[in-house]
């Protein structure tokens, strides 16, 4: 199969991940506090970098552009898999979030702590979920400056949900430390016994 039609297929599902979020985007409920906005611009900026990096192969960085990994069918297929496997989850924890989901770090009016779902195993599983996918974007693409913009994908989706633990702690306490100790950060916890 060409190159082409796999960069195609891979980006399926982030013209769904787009419609999705902003559909249910608008059914969440009011902000109750909100992280500073220098916070969130630089969550902004760093993210766009990382993904015009991924997304935009127009922009020409040199050395970066050179491929780190063979154009291989098989590598494709399973960067595809990777990418509808990421974008699912994603969109899995979204709906499961629900109304008290927000693109900043915030609490929602009448917040609560959602631990079903994806959130049984993982506190982000957004995070989680795009993480997986620009994996495998960046292994349909295979060049440097797509590792890189994984690379800023994660670190920024780190410190945004650390900045949304603190939070979070602030306005359950007990409840949600208990809730950290049974599942992971990022990545579910191979035991989860308290």
């Amino acid at each position: 199969m060409s190159a082409p039609l796999f960069k195609q297929i891979g980006l399926i599902p982030w013209y769904v991940f787009c419609v999705y979020w902003a559909i249910t985007a608008l059914g969440v409920k009011r902000t109750k506090a909100t992280e500073k906005s220098v916070d969130r611009a630089a969550t902004i900026v760093v993210m766009l970098a990382g993904f015009v990096l991924l997304f935009d192969e127009t922009v020409r960085l040199g050395w970066l552009d050179s491929r780190f990994a063979p154009p291989d069918d098989g590598i494709a297929w399973a960067a595809i898999a990777s990418t509808y496997l990421g974008v699912s989850l994603a969109v899995w924890a979204r709906y499961c979030i629900g109304e008290y989901w927000s693109g900043r770090v915030t609490l929602k009016e009448g917040h609560r702590l959602i631990q079903s779902g994806p959130y049984r195993f993982v506190r982000h599983p957004i995070y989680t979920g795009l993480f997986t996918a620009v994996i495998g974007r960046a292994l349909i693409i295979g060049e440097w400056r797509d590792l890189l913009g994984v690379f800023l994908v994660l670190v920024t989706h780190a410190r945004k949900a650390q900045r949304e633990e603190k939070l979070l702690i602030s306005e359950f306490g007990d409840e949600y430390q208990g809730y950290r100790k049974v599942t992971g950060f990022l990545f579910p916890r191979l035991n989860r016994s308290v």
